[in-house]
């Protein structure tokens, strides 16, 4: 048996650096090859696969001395100098198979030997730093445990076991509820790039960048987006460019590389290169289904040349350019093409589109009903039955290549917690990214968005900011009011001085930042068990705009107790009275709600006589009396809009007092206190 172990040993040495064998008689692993590191040298870290995946230059990197292989020798006596093993991911995958071989053949000996052999130790020499060679021996097996190869082990180690070691396996979301973290997207992030590529040439030095564009036009080759042939005489031909994307999740870390190649669409011509354009785009529903490559699913009817693909043109034919046979991302009737296609395949199936959203689409039955939401490239769908939404997968498989994200977890900036009671949106790594990119990770937090003594003028003799740099921050607030009501006046008060920004007004932009600072986590709360009533209240700022003393109208509606829209917008006219500016703002406020009532019966839902909440009893008034006076015959016929529907019983206007004016969050700065109690009145708190 020893002889025969010996025979096997050498023939794997002769394909590998290290030998490991397993000898089914003694039932332990056998080396043939040990190393100790050098830790009096430092280690000199490489670059790139290379250096990752060859054994050579990592040992060397490392400072690895290697031991040689003195045969097996009868154990004398146990030594306690520290030795290293190669860890299995260094073993080649014909090592492995040699292994497999070695146990076949062991066990098959076994059954014809009943012979039992003394189990062979091996012991190498190793020269230390001072030029002495000290003896390594391996374990006695019978002191200490065997090393499996199994990915189960029975002695494996409680401190890393997570979980109950006695409770049932448990599905991916019952581990994120229960706080388990996930460490698989964190070890795949190692093999992906974290750089985003800006040019062609850098991506090529990576292979996972290149790997990324070999799929892109993988994906251009099994849709047969174009046909490469000579540009027509007349013809002009569209450029094309790569992308380069780290898609990340909700934790930021990276998950896939991703390369788009685009249209230079810019560069379009209308009614010649395209004629109709439109872009679906909704939000709302518990389930993300993604189809890869969406437009290239969406024929196109114009005839469009694009240049080939950088860094892949065809050898043989270079000059050449590919006509379009589907649409590809940057043109401009990309979108329209895809919508077009995804549209007609559901309604062929029996689904119905929405009256008001033509992004939305109904499938009913007698007591369920399935809901398909389209946002650009994106589908969002959701059910009252979990076999329907099976139902739409296999449907949507048949004649899309696809790939289901599960339930709802990160869209377009928001992230959307889902529990038993309730669902909570926020944009807290949306916060920090913001303040990161604009250096106030370091600043001191305040305690409201917008102070209150202090009034922004146009500040003519202040000193002058960047002005780019200053709309950049207002675009990346206006982005986050989405889930953030609570800055959506300050941040339109700042928007208001975007073409000369002052010394100020960048202070008060900043004040912003250090609110976000303190409250990065705050968001939107939706419980279940609340209550299915259409709610909307509206106020206004009477002359509050310092610059040309127009008024602020601000509203906010309620669906079950809980806030789904608001507005603060400056009005277009100056107004003469509270009373007026507040009936403007009340009618603004009731086009918002002649929206929501039309959207929801989209969805089989119907409102009637939704109340809107107003704190003046004229502007009351002049809604229920519509009678013709002096005061009010200035007052343009469109916001006139809210008698008519209160006669027609759509709406009913209702007195509320001004403490519980809950629009005053969008009309106004306040102190601390009310502050605090209009934020948590309209539903906002942090997720922790």
């Amino acid at each position: 048996m020893v002889n025969w172990v010996k025979k096997r040993k050498a023939k794997a040495q002769k394909m590998s650096k290290a030998v490991r064998v397993f000898n089914t008689v003694s039932r332990t692993i056998e080396e043939s090859e040990n190393v100790k590191f050098n830790e009096h040298t430092p280690n000199v870290h490489g670059t790139g696969p290379d250096w990752l995946f060859d054994i050579d230059s990592l040992t060397n990197s490392l400072n690895m001395s290697n031991a040689v292989d003195t045969g097996p020798i009868i154990k004398e006596k146990e030594t306690d100098t520290p030795f290293v093993l190669f860890p299995p991911s260094t073993i080649s995958s014909e090592e492995k198979e040699s292994e497999t071989e070695v146990q076949e053949d062991a066990s098959e000996q076994k059954e014809g030997d009943k012979e039992t052999e003394e189990t062979p130790q091996l012991e190498s020499n190793v020269e230390n730093e001072t030029g002495d060679t000290s003896e390594i021996t391996q374990p006695d097996p019978s002191e200490s445990e065997p090393l499996h190869l199994t990915r189960t082990q029975k002695n494996h180690p409680a401190s890393q076991v997570i979980g109950d070691v006695a409770s049932p396996m448990i599905t991916r979301k019952q581990s994120r509820e229960a706080g388990y973290v996930n460490t698989h997207s964190g070890m795949l992030s190692c093999f992906l790039s974290q750089n985003e590529p800006k040019k062609v040439l850098d991506s090529m030095k990576d292979p996972s960048w290149i790997e990324a564009m070999q799929e892109e036009l993988l994906q251009f080759v099994l849709q047969h987006v174009w046909d490469l042939v000579d540009l027509p005489k007349g013809h002009r031909v569209i450029g094309t460019k790569w992308i380069f994307r780290n898609k990340t999740d909700e934790r930021g870390i990276v998950i896939k590389n991703k390369s788009r190649l685009v249209a230079q669409g810019y560069t379009q011509e209308e009614r010649i290169d395209y004629d109709d354009v439109f872009a679906p785009a909704i939000l709302g529903f518990c389930i993300l289904q993604r189809i890869q490559m969406p437009f290239l699913y969406g024929t196109i009817d114009e005839e469009v040349y694009v240049c080939q693909p950088p860094g892949f043109e065809d050898p043989k034919y270079p000059d050449r350019v590919c006509k379009l046979r589907k649409a590809l991302y940057g043109l401009h009737q990309a979108p329209r093409a895809w919508y077009d296609t995804l549209s007609s395949y559901l309604l062929e199936n029996k689904f119905e589109r929405g009256v008001i959203d033509k992004t939305l689409f109904i499938k009913r039955t007698k007591t369920d009903m399935l809901l398909v939401q389209i946002y650009v490239d994106d589908i969002i769908f959701g059910s009252t039955k979990e076999d329907m939404c099976k139902e739409f997968e296999e449907l949507m498989h048949k004649k899309f290549k696809m790939s289901s994200m599960g339930e709802l977890t990160f869209f377009l900036g928001l992230q959307v917690k889902q529990k038993r009671d309730g669902i909570f949106i926020n944009q807290s790594k949306y916060v920090a990214t913001m303040l990161q990119k604009f250096g106030m990770n370091d600043a001191k937090p305040a305690s409201t968005p917008m102070e209150t003594h202090k009034h922004l003028t146009a500040d003519v003799e202040g000193e002058e900011v960047d002005v780019h740099q200053y709309r950049s921050m207002i675009g990346s607030l206006m982005y986050l009011t989405a889930s953030r009501p609570d800055i959506m006046f300050a941040v339109c008060v700042c928007a208001r001085f975007q073409v000369r920004p002052k010394e100020s007004h960048l202070h008060a932009v900043k004040r912003i930042f250090k609110y976000l600072k303190g409250q990065p986590k705050l968001g939107l709360w939706y419980p279940y068990d609340n209550s299915f009533d259409l709610v909307a209240y509206t106020d206004s700022d009477y002359g509050g705009a310092n610059l040309d003393r127009k008024s602020t109208s601000g509203g906010c509606q309620f669906l079950g107790g809980r806030l789904v829209s608001w507005q603060c917008k400056k009005q277009t006219t100056v107004s003469q009275s509270t009373t007026e500016a507040e009936y403007i703002a009340a009618s603004q406020c009731c086009s918002q709600v002649l929206w929501i009532q039309n959207q929801m019966q989209d969805y089989g839902l119907s409102f009637l006589q939704t109340p809107i909440y107003i704190d003046n009893n004229s502007a009351i008034s002049i809604v229920n009396n519509p009678v013709k006076h002096s005061k009010t015959k200035h007052i343009e016929i469109k916001y006139h809009l809210i008698r008519d529907c209160n006669e027609k019983k759509l709406i009913q206007v209702l007195k509320v007092h001004t403490d519980d004016q809950y629009a005053d969050l969008f009309t106004k700065a306040f102190d601390v206190g009310r502050f605090i109690f209009l934020v948590t009145s309209v539903g906002m708190m942090n997720s922790e």
